[in-house]
């Protein structure tokens, strides 16, 4: 009978690798997926890797199903098309997947059948922007981080494609692709990969009339995400791929935070695994338990996932303030603390990054551990690398875990293939079999005389077949029937022969995703609900190839990027989903204050460029507006 079940939906987990070493520890600790930075043009400048490297990372990640995607995601300029469209045939030659991009003139380039993804920096917010990426040949769309539960099932409902969406790591207070504070104020463009992190200065927030609000304050650092509580309600809204940040993390990151949710997102997928299964292959054994409290962060939200809350930000420091690990006792001299333990097991150890904040300033500070003893059940004498400023009661905080970072740098996290060994007698010797559970299947046969042996040859034959060790597989199982005598260095050479041609078919057998066709009438007809006849730089249009796409959608005026054209009047820099209003208590939507600021409101940096503040409480949104006086706050 056939079987009629419905083809189960594959949940892909999408890890960040700086380098080859990063993208590597990220398929071992359990990605489907990795993305990597090519030699130029993504957008992580800090981030590029040689062709070379990205196909030895192919070449690891493959044979696990796991894909590689590469970031092209910086807007383009004319004179660098050429090198962009050689550079994306050496990547498709050496095996890359699909490239994540933002700039519209790739579709217009000679390229290989690779597939295109929609970046982050492409904005998509919407319905109607997901469903036109689509009809350009997008095969997977990430859509803005600031969306929430519900507005993300909207979109998955109306595209056919696999929706990506952050789940973990920083979070950009501006609509990505959206920001131009960086270019604006330091000349340095986010859209051309060397954002200056505008949003993580300290800053004065001034009223209409000069008084001070809030006075040198991280105003538009954002903390930082997680949605491991969330991950199985995004997964059926339609989220089909979760995406970590971190380009520009370490190894420890990246192994730390992909083990983490390979164990959350495999809880998700075995709940429901009548609907979904996981997308690549293999197990990954780890001699470490991931924390993610225990690596780099700013303290965590889910952002705007379930509505709007208060806890989005920490304006006292753009770092990471860590866990509480007790309060100060006694301060016996300036570089010694007595502190109290939260919790009974807490250790301090000599290279521990100890924080608290200042009494007097409130900004985060902290020490080195020099070196520290316990002194009681729950006491601990911490001797500072520096005289600290404390006092009796202050909280302490662990920003840096000495022991469980080096636990990770030594830790070994293997992904293995779990195989099953077959070996019988036949006509012309033996017949080696090794197969998966994915129906991978090969066979070799050894021609060999069938000499009986006194004894029972079988647990030998068993165990040299089950050595494994050096390769990407595992023996679950190893059925022997015969009981000839065969030398143990024969079945040593047979199994590294039938390994190896396993490999080869599991090369072999890997299929890329092709390139999805371009419907341009269809594209054409809902471009113009989006983009009507005319648009401004913030659709970042830098070279010809592009404008002649947004032409051929039906936009007859185009502005160029800003980044070929920078707007001499006052322009919005930053459309933040980020709300100061709503932060500080003075939403007029929302919380109704019994007593309002005196707007229009100004940000000001420590060297006095102010920044005029807007705010569409229709749309939820604040607006940062460059140094000159907007036209209409």
């Amino acid at each position: 009978m056939k079987n009629l079940a419905p083809e189960r939906e594959t949940i892909e987990l999408l890890a960040p690798a700086r380098n080859l070493q990063c993208g590597i520890r990220a398929v071992d600790c359990g990605a489907d997926a990795v993305y990597i930075g090519g030699p130029s043009f993504g957008a992580r400048a800090a981030a590029g890797n040689s062709v070379e490297d990205i196909a030895a990372l192919c070449n690891y990640a493959h044979p696990f199903g796991v894909r590689v995607y590469v970031t092209i995601n910086t807007i383009l300029f004319d004179d660098e098309l050429s090198v962009v469209e050689a550079l994306i045939w050496q990547l498709y030659k050496v095996g890359v997947d699909a490239l994540i991009v933002q700039d519209l003139a790739l579709l217009r380039l000679d390229l290989p059948p690779i597939a295109l993804h929609a970046s982050t920096q492409m904005d998509t917010r919407t319905p109607e922007k997901a469903h036109l990426l689509e009809t350009l040949g997008f095969s997977q769309i990430v859509v803005a981080r600031e969306l929430t539960l519900e507005s993300i099932r909207e979109i998955a409902q109306s595209v056919s494609v696999p929706i990506e969406a952050f789940v973990h790591g920083a979070l950009c207070v501006s609509y990505s692709g959206r920001c131009y504070a960086s270019l604006m104020c330091f000349d340095r463009s986010a859209n051309r990969g060397a954002c200056a992190q505008f949003c993580r200065l300290p800053f004065d927030l001034i009223d209409a009339h000069g008084e001070v609000l809030e006075h040198d304050k991280f105003l538009l650092s954002l903390r930082d995400m997680n949605r491991s509580a969330d991950v199985e309600e995004m997964m059926l809204a339609g989220v089909r791929s979760f995406k970590i940040e971190g380009r520009l993390k370490d190894e420890n990151y990246v192994a730390n935070v992909t083990a983490y949710y390979r164990q959350v997102l495999d809880e998700a997928i075995n709940k429901h695994a009548d609907r979904f299964s996981r997308l690549s292959r293999g197990r990954s054994l780890l001699d470490f338990t991931a924390d993610v409290d225990a690596t780099f962060n700013r303290g965590y939200t889910d952002y705007f996932l379930h509505g709007r809350k208060a806890s989005v930000s920490n304006f006292n420091t753009p770092k990471m303030q860590g866990k509480e690990v007790g309060c100060v006792q006694q301060i016996p001299n300036s570089r010694t603390v007595v502190a109290r333990c939260a919790q009974h097991d807490t250790v301090f150890l000599a290279g521990d990054g100890i924080t608290y904040y200042d009494r007097e300033t409130g900004r985060l500070e902290g020490f080195r551990v020099n070196r520290s003893e316990r002194i009681g059940a729950d006491l601990w004498k911490i001797f500072a690398h520096r005289a600290v400023t404390l006092s009796q009661g202050q909280q302490l905080f662990r920003n840096y875990d000495a022991a469980f970072q080096e636990q990770l740098r030594k830790s070994r996290a293997l992904r293995k293939l779990f195989v099953y060994i077959y070996i019988k007698e036949c006509d012309e010797g033996f017949l080696l079999t090794m197969k998966d559970e994915d129906g991978h299947e090969v066979s070799i046969v050894k021609s060999a005389q069938h000499e009986k042996a006194q004894t029972s040859q079988r647990k030998n034959i068993e165990q040299q077949f089950s050595k494994l060790g050096t390769t990407i597989f595992s023996a679950a199982e190893v059925v022997v029937d015969t009981d000839c005598f065969i030398p143990s260095s024969q079945l040593s050479m047979w199994r590294r022969e039938l390994a190896d041609a396993f490999m080869q078919l599991l090369c072999d057998s890997y299929q890329r995703m092709e390139r999805k066709a371009v419907n341009l009438d269809a594209a054409s007809e809902q471009a113009h609900e989006i983009y009507g006849t005319s648009v401004d730089f913030t659709e970042n249009v830098s070279n010809k190839l592009a404008c002649d796409v947004m032409h051929d959608l039906g936009v007859e005026r185009i502005s160029e990027a800003a980044e070929c054209d920078v707007p001499e009047s006052s322009v919005r820099m930053m459309t933040c989903k980020h709300c100061l209003r709503y932060a500080f208590g003075q939403c007029p939507k929302h919380q109704h204050p019994v007593r309002r600021w005196n707007e229009p409101l100004r940000l000001r940096l420590s060297d006095g460029r102010t920044f005029p503040l807007s705010f569409d409480c229709a749309r939820c949104e604040m607006s940062v507006w460059s140094e000159n006086e907007p036209s209409s706050l």
